[in-house]
């Protein structure tokens, strides 16, 4: 039995851990195929200054990676409505094969076109990917074992993070960028191969679910305004008036493509939603700027400032790892309020290191509060989203939690960006960012107790 705040009142050790005999499989290539779509992401940013040379392609040098961060909300929208109408095997399958079709675009393309639009095709699979496997997850697994498994995707995510990009510059050094992607085909295929045995047992979706032809234009729609967002805002003079226009459209595109509610912070799902949507974009807005500070203001080397997204990663996989193993000892809520406030601390003191010039090793320390925070509130989001759904909306709540972390963090990538440029001259550009993250974490603080109704608030507090 469950209570609304997601905490399970039966005992834990009923259930099989999620690598005993009949969870092994389908555990490590679950896990598999989430680090190889996260290595993926992350490889590519040590490679493409190669590629871009090699391919004169540096006017698609961005292009490169927004469009899979775009095209993924569209593999996740159309995922998760086949997942509810058929079950997950078949999304997974193709989202698996437009995964790995898009690395061999990339990894033989002969030109920045080709290479851009494998990238394209790459995102459009590794976004339905992640929502084929969370229903997997909803359909296989016992609520009770969720926190565990999801820990496993949190550490197979940050993972890479730490091994990635060295991997991608000793695989470009020693043979070619090109094996960067190519390399991870066939790594691909067997980690599917490691979970195809466990999905023929899955009960099929609902055929009685509508398609979701409407909502797969407005995922097309937020994709567009997305990239268009990228793209607009250096635009002299109009500029601004284009980039807010595009701001616009997103918002209203992707209205549809999550709980109703969910951008009035309606409570329960919705706000889970939200929250999870600001969070990401919060912390991943102010992780791509934390290098560059370093660089810039403390003259350190990349692989140096690098170290401190290190122990961001680090405490983020580990405190995946406690919560996972907590259980139902550490409430949903207390979770979330925990994880919420460490990201929003990290943000505010990586602002006042850069405005009052405090030195470099309290901005890595900083960050790995912030990393903590990711652990303890991911995991447990992703939970939360599956507890409060329904074996015909499981697909369109995962879809929309996938969503809420490529929207989010694409949104304030792109704003962050304009703003950086727009004040590089004539203000603070660093602190103008870290400020606007430091905004949104605060109000994903604010917002955490929506998630939760008041009969929860009341068990929580007893």
């Amino acid at each position: 039995m469950t209570s609304e705040t997601g905490v399970v009142r039966t005992a834990a050790t009923d259930a099989p851990g999620i690598l005993s005999g009949m969870y092994f499989w389908v555990t490590i290539g679950a896990c598999a195929l989430v680090f190889l779509g996260a290595f993926e992401s992350l490889a590519v940013t040590t490679v493409m200054p190669v590629v871009s040379a090699d391919l004169g392609g540096q006017r698609l040098y961005a292009f490169a990676f927004a469009g899979p961060l775009a095209t993924g909300v569209i593999g996740m929208v159309a995922a998760g409505n086949w997942a509810d109408r058929r079950g997950p095997a078949a999304p997974l399958h193709t989202a698996v094969a437009a995964f790995v079709a898009g690395l061999l675009i990339a990894g033989l393309a002969p030109s920045m076109e080709v290479f851009v639009a494998g990238r394209f095709v790459q995102g459009l699979g590794g976004g339905g990917m992640m929502v084929a496997l969370y229903v997997v997850v909803a359909r296989m697994y016992p609520q009770e074992r969720h926190p565990a498994i999801f820990a496993g995707f949190a550490a197979a995510w940050v993972v890479p993070s730490l091994i990635g990009p060295t991997i991608a510059a000793v695989v470009t050094d020693v043979w070619s960028w090109h094996w960067v992607f190519l390399g991870v085909v066939v790594l691909s295929l067997v980690a599917l191969l490691m979970v195809v045995p466990a999905l023929r047992g899955l009960s099929g979706g609902d055929v009685s679910v509508p398609r979701a032809f409407g909502r797969l234009g407005w995922s097309m729609l937020a994709a567009l305004a997305v990239l268009a967002l990228n793209l607009v805002g250096d635009i002299p003079g109009i500029g601004p008036v284009l980039a807010a226009i595009a701001v616009i459209v997103a918002l209203i595109a992707v209205r549809p493509l999550v709980p109703r509610g969910a951008l009035r912070a309606r409570r329960g799902l919705p706000s889970v939603i939200l929250v999870r949507g600001l969070v990401a974009g919060a912390f991943f807005g102010t992780q791509v700027y934390l290098p560059s500070l370093l660089t810039d203001r403390y003259a350190l080397t990349p692989t140096v400032a690098g170290l401190a997204l290190t122990g961001g990663a680090l405490a983020w996989s580990i405190a995946s790892t406690v919560q996972g193993r907590l259980g139902a000892r550490l409430p949903n809520i207390t979770a979330l309020r925990i994880g919420t406030a460490f990201v929003l601390v990290g943000i505010a003191m990586v602002l006042a290191a850069a405005v009052l010039q405090w030195g470099a090793l309290v901005i890595a320390v900083t960050w790995i509060i912030a990393g903590a925070g990711m652990g303890l509130m991911s995991p447990r989001s992703s939970m939360l989203t599956l507890s409060l759904s329904t074996p015909a909306n499981q697909g369109f709540n995962s879809s929309a939690l996938t969503v809420a972390d490529s929207f989010g963090s694409a949104m304030v990538l792109a704003v962050a960006g304009s703003l950086f440029a727009a004040l590089a001259t004539v203000a603070d550009p660093f602190a103008a960012v870290f400020s606007l993250a430091g905004v949104i974490a605060a109000a994903a603080v604010v917002l955490v107790p929506r998630v939760f109704g008041r009969r929860a608030r009341a068990e929580a507090a007893a």
